[in-house]
């Protein structure tokens, strides 16, 4: 057989191979360079399933214990990894189980891509068992999606869904395919796509903006960076270093930016927004010159935008059109790539150390240290501190593990207090805040990143959300290390009870269930610590474990988390207690 070319040209085509479309599936994710895979088998995928037993060698699929299991292990792959993450699940509750993921990572700028069955496409919009439309739900949480109902479809449309899931700002897409679909037949040929008509995923740079960045740069008396996680998903880090180096501007970083810039680079100034450190918040409105980096300016950044870094020329980099001037006003946009635009940036300023402007960094950390982090670190109360735990970790892991989070106080307290000497170390829930993430999202980053320790930190509310997720450790043998602090309550929504609603606890105080002796049905080490005496010992026992390891905390109950931001306020009104 031969083909035209449109200069008329015969050329071969490529040997197509006649398969199934659901071994057309499979044979895609091959293509694609897919090690693992997260899911649950039904009715409507079971067509792939099969095909998949054949492909068991090539292909390792992990049967998570519900299917939003399976898109927090893919985002905990891709976040540690840069690879696309992939969960498959069958129609209906199925797929419907999958969006919590799927919006966590849509706003996380997360690469996933997510594959469903579906029911024949005879039977589509006539409320057959399990069908939902799961293409009308997802729209609005997913970067593209598309219902496959031909089987020729299915390698220019996995092609697609890949190439966009990956390039530009990365996020999830979502294919779903008909069974009709799976059981039909094709000549496959597999093509990679290098791109699509009028998706441009990084715009062109604009030289002249860059000139102008610089200059401020170059003329600024107190200039300040907050990067985000724009710098890591660019694969921008060391670039990015060296610009903080050469221009000697205090750096910043969102929780989703944390571990960019190694946590003990004299540069590195903290954290910003509702939890974050007194110094890089209060200074936000005292800067001459803001530089964002690959971050989006979320509310909780920013507090009461009316009256954030008023007073400050402010620069965005951003490879994302619709993040300028979203939320704060960009004098100067510098659209692009960061790893490309950061190249540009870094021949073009002039080297400076501002060190007056530091001192005033450091000031700031010396109230906040003699009023929070020395109490933190070095509790004299009767039960242990959160950041006792992460100070323990910190010492056994020296910088090196990865921390998965799941979202609550003892979120803010790992980013706080976590010590990241390697990028892609933070993984956690940012944008959407999705309690129980953590779980599920360290398996993936554990079997994205082997040869690496993987602690996941939780609360004792999220743990319980996806704690059927045990069951994937089980069977999996992945040797993941947990950690719960158990405070017994839902401790951030308790925290803003009794700060802003008179200690009214209303429904967020915890009776627990025996977290050993469920850890114990898993078969998972485990041990339980209570008093501050047995924490060291109980931590070096979890961290040198070849196994998975569940180690429970019992924390002060009623401890809060400062810095606070409150909410609507402003970053100059933080409070310290």
């Amino acid at each position: 057989m031969e083909v035209k070319t449109a200069n008329f040209e015969k050329v071969a085509s490529p040997k197509a191979t006649t398969v199934s479309g659901a071994e057309a599936v499979i044979k895609c994710l091959l293509e694609e360079g897919v090690e693992t895979l997260y899911g649950y088998p039904g009715g409507a995928i079971m067509p792939v399933y099969d095909e998949l037993y054949k492909y068991q060698n090539q292909i390792h699929h992990v049967l998570t214990r519900h299917e939003q299991g399976a898109t927090h292990a893919a985002q905990g792959y891709a976040r540690v990894t840069g690879k696309v993450g992939v969960a498959m699940a069958t129609s209906g509750p199925g797929a419907t189980n999958l969006v919590t993921g799927i919006a966590d990572a849509q706003i996380d700028s997360t690469p996933m891509v997510c594959i469903t069955g579906q029911v024949g496409s005879h039977l589509l919009g006539s409320d057959a068992f399990q069908e939902t439309d799961i293409i009308g739900i997802s729209t609005p949480i997913t970067k593209w999606n598309y219902q496959i109902t031909k089987a020729e479809e299915i390698p220019e449309i996995l092609a697609k869904a890949f190439y966009i899931a990956r390039s530009g700002r990365p996020g999830p897409v979502l294919i779903d395919i008909t069974k009709d679909a799976q059981f039909d037949s094709l000549d496959f040929n597999y093509k990679k796509c290098c791109g699509i008509r009028s998706y441009k995923p990084i715009p062109e740079i604009n030289l002249l903006q860059v000139e102008r960045a610089a200059e401020a740069i170059n003329n600024a008396k107190k200039p300040m960076i907050v990067f985000g996680q724009g710098v890591i998903l660019g694969g921008a880090e060391d670039l990015f270093k060296e610009v903080v180096e050469k221009s000697g501007v205090p750096a910043a970083w969102t929780i989703l930016g944390l571990s960019a810039l190694p946590s003990t680079h004299p540069l590195n100034v903290g954290m910003v927004g509702m939890h974050g450190n007194y110094g890089p918040n209060v200074l936000t409105n005292e800067c001459d010159v803001l530089i964002a980096i690959g971050m989006r300016f979320d509310d909780r950044v920013t507090g009461d935008l009316s009256k954030y870094a008023k007073q400050a020329q402010v620069i965005h980099f951003e490879i994302d059109p619709a993040e300028i001037n979203k939320n704060v006003h960009a004098d100067i946009p510098v659209l692009g790539n960061v790893k490309e635009t950061l190249k540009v940036l870094l021949e073009l300023i002039k080297p400076n150390k501002h060190e007056a402007w530091h001192q005033e960094f450091k000031d700031h950390y010396q109230v906040e240290y003699d009023k929070i982090i020395k109490n933190d670190l070095n509790a004299e109360r009767g039960k242990i501190g959160m950041a006792e735990v992460i100070d323990e970790i910190n010492t056994c892991s020296k910088g090196d593990a990865v921390i998965v989070s799941d979202v609550g106080q003892h979120q803010m307290v790992a980013c706080r207090y976590s010590k990241f000497n390697k990028t892609r170390s933070n993984v956690t829930s940012g944008g959407l805040g999705t309690m129980g993430f953590a779980l599920p999202a360290a398996i993936g980053a554990k079997m994205g990143t082997p040869n690496r320790e993987v602690v996941a930190v939780i609360g004792d509310g999220g743990y319980q959300m996806t704690i059927q997720e045990l069951g994937t450790i089980f069977q999996t043998k992945v040797p993941v290390k947990i950690v719960v602090l158990n405070n017994g309550f839902l401790g951030m929504v308790r925290q803003w009870q009794q700060l802003f609603f008179d200690k009214r606890y209303a429904s967020t105080e915890m009776i627990n269930p025996d977290f050993g002796t469920i850890a114990q049905g898993f078969h998972i080490k485990n041990r339980k610590v209570t008093e501050r005496s047995n924490l060291k010992d109980a931590v070096k026992e979890m961290m040198e474990s070849k196994e998975s390891y569940f180690l429970e905390v019992v924390v002060e109950q009623e401890e809060n988390v400062f810095p606070m931001v409150p909410s609507g306020a402003s970053v100059s009104d933080i409070r310290l207690e």
